[in-house]
């Protein structure tokens, strides 16, 4: 199975700063850089792989942004193809998820993060990078919603978590991650602040006491089924250091590549 990488340019939907929007283009860059292999961990070549690149701009206006996001998706899915997708800020996964839903049906989403990204809206914006998941449950998008990481909430957010089933994990909870519940259709969903800001400092929202590297990529390889689609979202290039954020979406794009792949 191929995997076509997508670039979503878009942060028009984020709260307290923009940056996200010149991600996708930054990370396609160091991808294949020769500072680094092509290789994934466990040997995959990730230039064999990713077969297709759709870096394609996105209206200014939010609902079309949205459809456009929806309609590259479906695209890639028609042609048998599994997406990977670069964004921009986290409200990017909400249409994704929407496409992906009328191909495979309700996901089990394993959703990396900071935040549980559950509020019902955000500075009056329901589609805010705030607010995704809420609603992707509304619409049927989501079976199961494993959230690891979780270091900044609020009792409204953890109360539509525990209404609708979601399980919330800090990042010292990683052993209690219910991987029977990641079975198929799969989707993995990274938000860079979900690491601890030593290892992902480029980002809008660096929240102390994240994971590490080394847990998101050993979280990666226990998964019990092959992700059909993921993301990679909130690197925000203007708050990088020497590209150490960048450096490390570029290394899940491989590992999650291989695992698509499988």
């Amino acid at each position: 199975m191929t995997v076509t990488l997508h670039g979503f340019s878009w942060d028009a939907s984020s709260s307290y700063a923009r940056g996200p929007a010149l991600a996708p283009p930054v990370i396609r860059a160091i991808l294949f850089s020769e500072s680094s292999s092509s290789y994934s961990l466990s040997g995959a070549d990730a230039r064999e792989i990713i077969s297709a690149y759709d870096f394609a701009d996105l209206p200014d206006d939010g609902a079309e942004a949205r459809e456009a996001i929806s309609t590259r998706i479906a695209t890639t899915l028609k042609a048998g193809a599994k997406p990977l997708s670069l964004g921009g800020d986290h409200s990017v996964t909400y249409p994704i998820l929407r496409a992906m839903k009328e191909k495979h049906g309700p996901l089990n989403i394993l959703h990396i993060d900071a935040h549980t990204d559950l509020y019902e809206e955000f500075e009056g914006d329901r589609y805010s990078h705030a607010c995704p998941f809420a609603r992707a449950i509304e619409d049927g998008c989501i079976g199961t919603l494993v959230q690891v990481g979780l270091r900044s909430t609020t009792p409204d957010c953890r109360a539509f978590g525990e209404k609708h089933g979601v399980v919330m994990l800090g990042a010292e909870e990683m052993d209690a991650i219910p991987y029977d519940r990641l079975t198929g259709p799969l989707y993995v969903s990274i938000d860079l602040d979900g690491l601890d800001p030593a290892f992902a400092p480029g980002v809008s929202h660096p929240e102390p006491g994240g994971l590490s590297t080394r847990d998101v990529l050993q979280i990666l390889s226990a998964l019990p089924a092959a992700p059909v689609g993921a993301d990679i979202v909130e690197l925000n290039p203007e708050r990088d250091i020497n590209m150490m954020t960048a450096g490390v979406a570029a290394r899940f794009v491989k590992e999650l590549a291989a695992l698509m792949a499988q």
